[in-house]
């Protein structure tokens, strides 16, 4: 095997420029390599999904609304009715009905919530308690026993 020596007077500069160029070009690739990861998906626990929005309500126990049902013995002819989610923790119910010969009643109630991912905590004013949830563009919540559904 042959072995070939290296004189002693080789000047290394001349090999600087090179050694350079090859450090530079690693960190290049290196931060090329880098810069092309993946982005890593939505699933953080960090990232909240958007329930805001206006939801008209569907349905009352699973019967469409306009829709006649019962509330404590009372019978009453539900006309429509909305839900708002805002984004600043702040939520309200709206429903038109009837009940007997008063026609076409107004009542507004309003609550703040808190939310952990789409499942919603609402604290009604002067009320009580309620959950609901958001799934793709619904909304449903279950008070006093009865379940609304609401859609966007």
């Amino acid at each position: 095997m042959k072995t070939k020596h290296i004189s002693n007077n080789v000047n290394l500069e001349n090999y600087t420029p090179r050694v350079l160029a090859l450090c530079l070009l690693a960190t290049l690739l290196l931060l090329a390599l880098t810069g092309c990861k993946k982005e890593s998906s939505n699933t953080s626990s960090n990232v909240r999904p958007d329930l805001s929005g206006v939801y008209s309500l569907v349905s009352i126990d699973d019967k469409a609304v306009p829709c006649e049902i019962s509330h404590e013995g009372t019978p009453m002819a539900v006309k429509s009715g909305t839900f708002t989610i805002a984004n600043d923790g702040h939520c309200g119910s709206r429903m038109i009905f009837s009940v007997g010969s008063r026609k076409d009643m107004d009542l507004e109630r309003k609550a703040s919530y808190a939310s952990v991912g789409a499942e919603l905590t609402m604290q009604w004013e002067g009320a009580g308690m309620t959950m609901g949830s958001v799934h793709d563009n619904t909304f449903t919540m279950t008070n006093e026993g009865m379940v609304f559904s609401y859609r966007k």
